[in-house]
């Protein structure tokens, strides 16, 4: 597994935070894909999860995270649905190919492979999903792991 050190530009992104069991992420991003849709907004390609706290630390009920689409456009927020700008930063990423349950193993090695190059984390750990899990078979499942960093 590679890690690679990488920019993201910034983005405006329709999401919902939610606090729970992660079995809930195929709604919230059926959700928030539908809202989006509803509006007529152009969607840019990104989806992601932001996750805040980790099932190693906190109970299945207390997992805190939010599930995004980004998009063109303008609009306000509603309902669940919040708006926002991610900004321009720098992020070490590796890709995981197969099941989303399986992915903790790449978080590790990106966490490591920070604090073995001195990089100091600044933010919570991202995942950007590639490819739609309705139709594409569990083991072909990509996913970039994104960790927020700045260089000591």
């Amino acid at each position: 597994m590679e890690v690679t050190e990488k920019r993201i530009e910034e983005a405006t992104v329709a999401y919902i935070p939610y606090m729970g069991s992660y079995e809930k992420i195929p709604e919230l991003m059926q959700e928030v894909g539908q809202w989006m849709e509803d509006k007529g907004l152009e969607m840019t390609g990104l989806v992601y999860g932001t996750y805040f706290n980790s099932p190693e630390d906190v109970s299945e009920d207390k997992l805190q995270y939010e599930i995004g689409f980004g998009f063109k456009g303008s609009v306000m927020p509603e309902g669940k649905i919040g708006i926002k700008e991610i900004p321009e930063h720098t992020v070490l990423a590796a890709m995981h190919k197969g099941a989303y349950t399986e992915i903790g193993p790449v978080i590790h090695a990106v966490i490591e492979y920070a604090v073995d190059n001195n990089y100091d984390i600044v933010g919570p750990i991202s995942e950007a999903y590639f490819n739609d899990p309705m139709v594409t078979p569990e083991e072909e499942l990509l996913t970039e792991v994104r960790i927020p960093v700045i260089k000591r």
